[in-house]
């Protein structure tokens, strides 16, 4: 008789994100703590702290518009005042220069 052995589950793989946007938000009475959203939200790629209009912006990766209107409403019940996502149609990228000899 041999003896039944458990091998490790694979990991899973990550859901692909083809819905990007950017979120401005506003703070409410208390600053968001941008470390626990990353940690609690997989669809923060990166953010800037702000002065101006918005305290905070989000680049998000979404899986689709379930997720992305869910991290909308995770953001109001952590304390944002005000926020306003923007999809992001296309990454604009600068060509880069061509070099000519100089004569």
């Amino acid at each position: 008789m041999s003896a039944l052995h458990l091998a490790p589950e694979a990991p899973r793989p990550e859901p692909a994100r083809p819905l990007h946007a950017l979120a401005r938000v506003s703070f409410g009475p208390v600053p968001l703590d941008f470390d626990r959203l990353v940690a609690e939200l997989p669809a923060v790629q990166s953010g800037l702290a702000l002065a101006g209009g918005a305290d905070l912006e989000l680049r998000l990766a979404c899986t689709g518009p379930e997720e992305l209107r869910a991290v909308s409403a995770a953001l109001l019940r952590a304390g944002a005042a005000h926020v306003h996502v923007d999809l992001v149609l296309r990454a604009l990228v600068p060509a880069r220069p061509t070099l000519r000899p100089v004569p």
